[in-house]
């Protein structure tokens, strides 16, 4: 059995003054305040989310 590939993402910025949708995007990833960290599945749309916001968040 393969295990489940994951991603650990951690905010790094705030997204305080941040487009709306970027906003919910931290939040649709788990992130709630600065240095909040959530382990993610890899998956293509997780992928999508963390580009889209990668200036607020670090990949570890």
């Amino acid at each position: 059995m393969s295990e489940k590939k994951t991603l650990k993402v951690k905010l790094v910025r705030s997204p305080i003054g941040c487009k709306a949708s970027h906003r919910a995007t931290v939040a649709g990833l788990g992130l709630r305040r600065m240095n909040s960290e959530s382990v993610l599945e890899d998956t293509p749309a997780v992928r999508g989310m963390v580009n889209k916001v990668s200036y607020l968040v670090k990949v570890l």
